[in-house]
């Protein structure tokens, strides 16, 4: 298995750490495989790993023609290092088990590790949700070849969401050619945005929806950390990673119900143990998703475009509504 390619937008200090501040510029790192956490040691010029990551990422399909997906992980608020490079090998084995021949890559970002620094980290995002797309999906995108296609897809958990939501409602105000920074599959876990700024009325949602082919959402109102009676979410507006996309979503939007999996897996000991055997980490109810079996199988299907209706990990909702899914074993 390969290591781990990692962009992270956090400032270093004097040790080689990654702190808690917003670094001038991007620093890029290849991270041994066995490595529990990443420092300045990692770092590799930003084009060695550019040339890395897009050749992790080429394949060969059934047909023997050659394409290429990478796959960036946005992690959300109050995580460290450490634990953002554990939930991207949860992640990325999970997927390589599954038979994703892609790369995994992690856009790594600084958030506090305090448990009410919720709006000091809303601010860093915002600060650094523009080199996302301009030195990350730009620049990747940029070097396809004739020959070798690369679909670049974005996992984005929790307040990810609104990195990525700003990143792409930026990149579209400074005019970035559309070809530039397209992607295939968006996904948002335990999304950390508004569902009503979700519904494609929204002039910033517009930006998301206008350059992805596809967008997943997965949420679970048991999200204890999206709820309305969290103390830090006094007057926010409910999010889309606990009550789903809005009625009017667009066609290309679909949502996947986790809630009454959620409900079995939490209260089931056996069912813990056989979909996530190497346990959970944070807050349960809102980080489940990373080494869970059944949402790596789901996950797996939208990421090799497989149709909506078609995963077993999910069914339709009765009635059917063509953009409303619920998660199953």
């Amino acid at each position: 298995m390969s290591d781990n390619y990692i962009m992270t937008v956090r400032a270093a200090d004097s040790s080689g750490n990654f702190g808690e501040e917003v670094a001038d510029d991007a620093t890029f790192l290849n991270v041994p495989q066995a490595a529990t956490d990443f420092s300045m040691n990692d770092e590799i010029q930003r084009k060695d790993w550019y040339d890395a990551v897009v050749a992790a990422s080429r394949w060969k399909n059934d047909a023997e023609d050659d394409r290429g997906d990478i796959l960036f992980i946005v992690h959300g608020y109050n995580m460290s290092t450490a634990e953002a490079l554990q939930r991207h090998n949860l992640l990325k084995n999970d997927l390589t088990n599954l038979g994703f021949k892609g790369v995994i890559v992690s856009f790594d970002w600084p958030t506090h590790n305090e448990a009410l620094a919720y709006l000091p980290d809303r601010h860093d995002a915002k600060l650094t949700a523009f080199r996302l797309v301009d030195e990350g999906i730009q620049e990747l995108s940029a070097q396809q070849t004739p020959t070798c296609p690369i679909n670049i897809h974005i996992l984005a958990h929790s307040t990810g969401g609104y990195v990525v939501r700003e990143a792409f409602d930026d990149a579209e105000d400074t005019q970035l050619p559309d070809q530039c920074w397209s992607i295939s599959e968006m996904v948002f876990i335990a999304g950390d945005v508004s569902a009503e700024s979700m519904s494609g009325l929204d002039g910033i949602a517009d930006a998301i929806y206008r350059h992805c082919v596809r967008f997943t959402n997965y949420s679970s109102r048991y999200d204890l950390a999206l709820g309305i009676s969290n103390v830090k979410r006094l007057g926010i507006a409910p999010r889309v990673g606990r009550i789903g996309l809005p009625d009017g979503a667009p066609a290309k939007a679909l949502n996947v119900d986790c809630t009454d999996y959620y409900g079995q897996w939490s209260t089931d000991q056996a069912i813990q143990a056989a979909d996530s055997p190497n346990g959970h980490f944070g807050v349960e109810s809102h980080s489940w998703y990373f080494g869970n079996k059944v949402f790596a199988r789901d996950l797996f299907e939208v990421l090799i475009g497989t149709d909506r209706v078609l995963p077993d990990t999910r069914r339709e909702l009765t009635p059917p509504l063509t953009n409303r899914f619920v998660l199953q074993r």
